[in-house]
């Protein structure tokens, strides 16, 4: 497993992504905590949630109570493990997200993730995207109070441009650890950010990395497809995964870059913290970049 540094702390080049465990078509509470489990075993000590990462209504936190539950019942060390939700999205329960990044929400909901997560202080808080009903300076505002609170020990934001990242930053300095926005292989409008990321020295989470690349079995080689994409040749010529090809090409293309895939089953999870050891030649990564 390869690592990188992330609010200080040494951690997985790849994370997990919990959202599948707990969203719509979720699988039973058993198989999600293999999950984690299994991630765990795997080596990744990045796990990726939020309190907005639920499928009914009245369930807010569900995620977070089943990872602090998975957490628990683990059998071995995990003083490693970086948890990092997020805070300032809704869903009412009938499949509409919701967004609230009020000051005065942001840190009653950071305060009720961390006793969801069982921790005096969150180790990364994440602000889930901008409220265009609030200043964004206010929102990163809440950031700065719950970082000088003790309540969070690093802070993040998430599906941002360029000019709220260089804002958020002036605010928080280097309690600004991280940029979470959406990119893969099919979704790279994020390029500029991802830079920027990487020039501030912040971490760049994409989610959703595994975007253009088709559902094909993680857990062994798959040959290419009607899709035809170059991660799917690729895939082939090495006997791996396009999923896998794909994480491998994120990571090539910043140190500053930790994919968070989603998985909800063990399985899915191994093979793509396998990924971390895959090294993409030069020439492939030409292929890929087109």
């Amino acid at each position: 497993m390869q690592y990188r540094t992330l609010a200080d702390t040494t951690v997985s080049a790849i994370g997990l992504g919990a959202m599948p465990l707990s969203i719509e078509h979720r699988p039973d509470e058993a198989r999600a905590i293999a999950t984690v489990h299994a991630a765990l075993d795997a080596g990744v000590t990045l796990i990726d949630t939020a309190d907005s990462y639920h499928w009914h209504a009245g369930e807010v936190g569900h995620n977070e109570s089943l990872i602090a539950r998975a957490l628990a019942r683990y059998g071995g060390d995990t003083s490693g493990v970086l948890v990092a939700t997020k805070g300032g999205r809704g869903r009412p329960g009938d499949g509409r997200w919701t967004v609230n990044a009020a000051p005065a929400h942001l840190k009653r909901a950071a305060e009720a993730s961390a006793r969801r997560l069982g921790v005096d202080a969150i180790g990364l808080y994440q602000l889930h995207k901008p409220d265009p009903a609030v200043p964004w300076s206010d929102s990163v505002g809440a950031l700065r109070e719950l970082l000088d609170a003790g309540t969070i020990r690093a802070a993040g934001i998430s599906n941002v441009t360029t000019s709220q990242i260089l804002e958020a930053h002036a605010i928080l300095g280097d309690g600004l650890v991280s940029v979470q926005n959406q990119y893969s292989p099919a979704v790279r409008d994020s390029e500029p950010e991802l830079r920027l990321s990487a020039r501030l020295g912040l971490a760049f989470l994409p989610w959703s990395p595994l975007g253009g690349i088709s559902r094909s079995s993680l857990d062994g080689p798959s040959g290419p497809t009607s899709a035809g994409t170059p991660f799917h040749h690729i895939a082939a010529e090495r006997g791996v995964s396009p999923q896998q090809v794909a994480l491998a090409w994120l990571l090539a293309r910043s140190p500053a870059v930790i994919p968070v895939p989603g998985a909800s089953r063990p399985a899915s999870i191994t093979a793509s913290a396998r990924a971390a050891e895959l090294t993409l030649s030069p020439e492939e990564l030409t292929r890929l970049d087109r």
